[in-house]
């Protein structure tokens, strides 16, 4: 059984269990059970995801291993922050960059490539929850591990992608992304000398089927916005 539906995401549904737990549930009934051992991973490293109450899928959660019984967040968005006035596109941005810095610190859990660190590859203010007053980095069902500038251009071109929209959060949209690059600054960089990872995130963006076919006819003005607000240039 489950409770009261607590919100809903392109693949996934979350339901109150109380007022300490949420039960998250794939509605195509993907195994969650990569995504678990990654974020139990990160939080023995001290980064913030939330916390699961069967993270070794050791049978002592009545949920399935297609479930995730997870730590109820408290709090806003930073993508709701932003939005309400609360905290500024800066320090949006700013908090991003942050989360991506953090997190690529971290090493492999499993690759033996010293340069390839865990990614999160949807990292974006939507999927960062302020809870007691600090960030917390949910929805990791894309995660893998990879050079870290997939990860950072991967969150670039989500956000450059609603800056060229037509929607009411194409210009929140924008300032975040100058902002975000702006604070990766010497860690970014275009082209050849970033492995070529800025056009394996768009490839990846195009093939994503959860995307509509106006999103992905935005990732021509999307990559040409990030060139064009990245300092490094292109």
């Amino acid at each position: 059984m489950t409770g009261e539906l607590l919100g809903s995401g392109r693949s996934a549904d979350v339901y109150v269990i109380d007022d300490d737990w949420v039960l998250r549930r794939y509605r195509d009934g993907g195994d969650a059970t990569a995504e678990a051992v990654v974020m139990a991973y990160l939080a023995q490293h001290g980064y913030p995801v939330p916390l699961l109450q069967d993270p070794e899928g050791s049978g002592q959660s009545a949920a399935p291993r297609t479930d995730l019984v997870m730590q109820r967040l408290h709090g806003t968005s930073l993508l709701h922050a932003l939005l309400q006035g609360v905290i500024t596109a800066e320090e949006a941005g700013a908090q991003l960059a942050d989360l991506l810095h953090r997190l690529h610190s971290i090493p492999a859990r499993v690759c033996a490539d010293p340069a390839f660190r865990i990614l999160h590859l949807d990292l974006h203010p939507d999927n960062v929850m302020l809870a007691s007053g600090r960030p917390v980095v949910i929805d990791w069902c894309n995660t893998e591990e990879g050079p870290p500038g997939l990860d950072r251009w991967m969150s670039a071109l989500i956000l450059a992608q609603v800056a060229v929209g037509n929607s009411a959060l194409a210009a929140p949209a924008r300032a975040v992304l100058a902002s975000l690059l702006g604070h990766l600054g010497p860690v970014i960089a275009l082209g050849d000398t970033d492995s070529g990872c800025l056009a394996e995130a768009r490839r990846r963006r195009a093939a994503d089927p959860s995307m509509s076919e106006h999103e992905t006819q935005l990732l021509d003005s999307a990559v040409e916005l990030i060139r064009e607000l990245t300092p490094t240039g292109p």
